[in-house]
């Protein structure tokens, strides 16, 4: 260095100057450098109520509370063994016939050791998981976030909320058995469809799918077998994945037939997914 240069270094700072926090590490003396902190600390900055800050309603932020919902829901569901998904009304009430039939399905399922698996709604799906419950089985509700509020109902013993519908019907499918499908509205028939065209196109193994309600389910199955089946969009076989019944223990029966020849498969390696 040139003599006539003047040095402007200092002394390294002793370490006990530092402090940590986490996998962070500050001189406190430079945290008036660090803008708008101030010397505000850090429950303080915590506590502090701001305006919604704008990254919440991103896309990427919005991935990450999706990731959420599938981890929590995977978590929470990985340990409970044979189920059934049973689907069905959210708008009937006790003493309906579609009630009753849904708390009896629930009641025989666990009875044959079997949990029940529903959208932990009101009407069929609370029927369902009250029969469940009533009989000592494991009672599940996965249920959705709706304009309306839909709360979790009384018979759940293990309840998941969901914000996003299609994070719910992958648990409704991944953890189950065999569906069970009661006299519903829009949202039953989505959740109908799409367990068909997963078995369908071969991205889940085919499991029972059983209608209850012969008078209910029988003109939407003629429609299919006189509209698609003849216009060449579905085959025979398409048509021979559901099964039609009025009788809880028929249902009860088919799905503990398709357990026995199909035993449940633990879950795949890492090493078997990645050969596909």
């Amino acid at each position: 260095m040139n003599d006539s240069t003047e040095d402007h270094s200092r002394p390294a700072q002793p370490e006990e100057n530092r402090r940590r926090s986490g996998r962070v590490v500050m001189r406190p003396d430079k945290a008036r450098l660090l803008k708008p902190t101030g010397d505000a600390t850090e429950d303080e900055r915590l506590l502090q109520r701001l305006e919604r800050p704008a990254f919440l309603d991103s896309d990427p932020w919005r991935a990450l509370r999706i990731l959420s919902e599938f981890v929590e829901g995977f978590d929470a569901l990985a340990g409970i063994g044979p189920a059934v998904t049973v689907f069905g009304s959210a708008r009937v009430r006790p003493g309906d016939r579609t009630y009753d039939t849904a708390r009896t399905v629930g009641h025989l399922l666990a009875e044959a050791g079997f949990a029940v698996i529903t959208g932990g709604g009101p009407g069929a799906m609370e029927a369902a998981n009250r029969g469940c419950q009533e009989a000592g089985g494991l009672s599940i509700g996965c249920n959705i976030e709706l304009p309306h509020e839909q709360s979790i109902n009384a018979y759940v013993d293990l309840g998941i909320e969901f914000r996003y519908f299609f994070a719910r019907k992958t648990m409704f499918v991944k953890y189950a058995d065999a569906f069970v499908i009661l006299p519903g509205g829009f949202g039953t028939l989505d959740e109908l469809f799409e367990s068909l065209t997963l078995i369908q196109t071969g991205k889940i193994r085919h499991f029972p799918v059983v209608m209850v309600g012969t008078t209910y389910w029988q003109g939407l199955i003629d429609w299919m077998r006189e509209v698609q089946l003849k216009a060449g969009a579905i085959a025979d076989a398409d048509l021979s994945l559901l099964r039609l019944t009025d009788d809880p223990d028929e249902v009860v029966s088919i799905i503990r037939t398709f357990a026995r020849e199909v035993p449940s498969e633990g879950a795949p390696t890492e090493e078997a997914e990645i050969r596909g």
